[in-house]
């Protein structure tokens, strides 16, 4: 490929510079990770990932940027829980993974993060199925599951507090987990930094860790290995 060519895979805005090669590079197209960009700058975006592709994602998109993307495109998706917003095409494909990503969550305050790995797993072509509530506190309601879990292609768990979660999953189950830790919990959970720190030191063998509230990743990393 010369550098001509290479040149039109890229549109340059004032603020942007869209990457229109990355479904080759990342095997899906770019996402929009909305902090910090006016909801005019997400829109502009938007308009130019989905004239090529017929569809976006964008993550962290506050009130402003929903309420914008939704008057400029009515049948967007969004999750106020986890703050994205998604545009799927029309119609659109049939999942392409080839199991399902089961987004395992400890308790209903780590949902924001778990939705936006949810979107994400099936913005990038995967079944999606959820497990809510379940951490350790009550350890038998994951005990229970240990079916639904077993038959997941990837697993992904996020957790607060101490963070344990991962580990008890990461014992009953052969294929791989992604543990995501969140900022949920009492002044020594140090905003999510325990939670961390208890996943990265997991004795359960093929735990991975994301960072902290990192639904995004987890989900990226969780269909790269769905997607093999």
């Amino acid at each position: 490929m010369s550098v001509d060519d290479l040149g039109s895979l890229f549109e340059r805005l004032p603020f942007a510079t869209i990457d229109h090669l990355r479904p080759v590079t990342q095997g899906h197209q770019e996402v929009i990770f909305s902090q910090g960009k006016t909801p005019a700058q997400v829109i502009a975006i938007a308009e130019r990932l989905a004239a090529r592709s017929g569809t976006f994602l964008a993550t962290r998109a506050d009130v402003e940027h929903r309420s914008a993307l939704q008057e400029r495109f009515p049948r967007v998706e969004l999750n106020e829980l986890g703050r994205t917003a998604f545009l799927p095409r029309d119609p659109e494909p049939a999942p392409t993974g080839r199991g399902t990503v089961l987004i395992v969550t400890a308790g209903t305050a780590d949902l924001p993060v778990a939705e936006e790995a949810a979107v994400t797993a099936r913005a990038l072509g995967n079944r999606v199925a959820r497990l809510t509530d379940v951490g350790v506190a009550g350890i038998h309601r994951v005990l229970s599951q240990t079916t639904q879990l077993r038959d997941a292609a990837v697993v992904i768990v996020v957790a607060g507090m101490e963070g344990a979660l991962p580990s008890v999953v990461g014992g009953l189950v052969k294929g791989p987990v992604i543990a995501v830790p969140t900022s949920v919990g009492y002044g020594a959970a140090f905003g999510g930094l325990a939670a961390l720190l208890g996943m990265l030191t997991s004795c359960a063998a093929g735990v991975t860790v994301v960072n902290i509230d990192n639904g995004f990743g987890a989900a990226a990393a969780a269909s790269r290995i769905n997607h093999l």
